[in-house]
């Protein structure tokens, strides 16, 4: 993005969660980086991270370029009442719902009850459209906050043993990897110099 072009600001609610939306001249949307990050409960530095990581690529395919870099800043049109220019670290949307994905499959509670309850609202929007059932918008978002925080609640309740239980299983996971890119069956029979002597009974 060069200097010049300049996004316009907006308020959006998710729930409970109020962002800051910002749309380019061209149309296209981003959110702030930290905003991004601070929704699930992270900081700026782990979205910079998954910019630059193979799990971006992974969710959004490898053929895919981001239409920014990690490090680019947008500039914000001035306010009437405010003095001044802001800039802001910028990410478009499916990015955003990628690293929101990828946090969920990291065991990230907060990331999973956003991702489920946004869902869901995709499909009840689209529900509502065939059917030609209306709703408010504030409608909307209180059934959302209301299903963010019974998914926050019922993840809560499931304690810490399931999310032990789950990254027990990425460990063994990632060590069945590692054994099988060094040749080793993690099911197969021991071979090696310990078999050596060994004579058939």
């Amino acid at each position: 993005m060069s200097d010049s072009i300049k996004a316009t600001r907006a308020t959006v609610s998710i729930g409970a969660l109020t962002v800051d939306a910002f749309m380019l001249p061209d149309g296209g949307y981003r959110m702030s980086q930290t905003q991004a990050s601070e929704a699930v409960g992270l900081s700026r530095q782990n979205v910079s991270d998954f910019l630059r990581s193979n799990a971006l690529k992974t969710l959004l395919g490898k053929g895919y370029t981001s239409p920014i870099s990690g490090n680019e800043q947008i500039e914000i049109e001035s306010e009437d009442d405010k003095r001044g220019q802001s800039r802001f670290n910028s990410v478009p949307l499916e990015v955003v719902g990628a690293y929101w994905l990828w946090q969920s499959y990291r065991g990230n509670k907060k990331a999973l009850s956003l991702c489920m309850a946004l869902i869901t609202e995709s499909l009840e929007r689209r529900f509502d459209n065939a059917f030609g059932v209306t709703h408010t918008e504030q409608e909307r978002n209180d059934t959302t906050t209301a299903r963010i925080k019974a998914l926050e609640s019922d993840l809560a309740n499931l304690g810490e043993g399931f999310a032990l239980d789950d990254e027990i299983r990425r460990e063994l996971n990632d060590l069945k990897i590692w054994l099988r890119d060094r040749g080793i069956d993690p099911y197969g029979l021991p071979s090696g110099d310990h078999d050596k002597g060994k004579t058939d009974e």
